[in-house]
């Protein structure tokens, strides 16, 4: 449903999602072969080494190839919304992007061979006065794209209903600020 002329459209969320999670494979693949190895070497060491130096190495492999990989991917996320998109990434000191939907902007979107196997792609997004908002290894790729541009053409078909009624429904939230 439409808000009325004049009225300011309400934000919703539509979707919320990181990057392909093809990019674990290889941590997966270290988490199996970690526990396996130790599983089979526990109380089998030669001589010098104990178990307890195979469950730290274990541990740290673990630590270093697994689980910084993921809270890596789990640190991006895109937000899209029925007003703009937003990428998030980090996990201390964040970095945000957003890019208006009213504004408008070009969507380009690459997938190699790989990313066409697994339906995803890359999406670039451009409104040519910022730098261009790269969203690499989206999933489901071409229903984002859709999406996109079906946000796009709602909201410029929202603004120039409410140019045409004469009244303005600027927010303070797409306000231009000093900071």
């Amino acid at each position: 449903m439409m808000p009325p002329p004049g009225a300011p459209a309400e934000e919703l969320l539509i979707a919320r999602f990181h990057s392909h999670a093809r990019r674990l494979f290889w941590s997966a693949l270290v988490l199996i072969a970690v526990f396996g190895g130790t599983a089979y070497l526990y109380g089998n060491l030669p001589a010098p080494f104990e178990d307890w130096m195979l469950l730290g190495a274990a541990a740290l492999a673990v630590l270093l190839l697994v689980v910084v990989p993921y809270i890596a991917w789990l640190s991006r996320t895109v937000t899209i919304t029925t007003r703009r998109v937003i990428v998030r990434q980090g996990l201390g000191a964040t970095r945000r992007r957003e890019l208006s939907h009213a504004r408008g902007y070009s969507i380009a979107v690459r997938r190699s061979i790989l990313q066409r196997m697994w339906g995803a792609g890359t999406i670039t997004l451009s409104n040519g006065v910022d730098a261009p908002l790269r969203l690499a290894n989206i999933p489901q790729v071409t229903l984002v794209h859709e999406t996109l541009a079906d946000q796009i053409e709602v909201s410029q078909i929202l603004a120039h209903r409410d140019a045409q009624s004469g009244t303005d429904t600027f927010s303070g939230a797409d306000a231009f600020s000093d900071t």
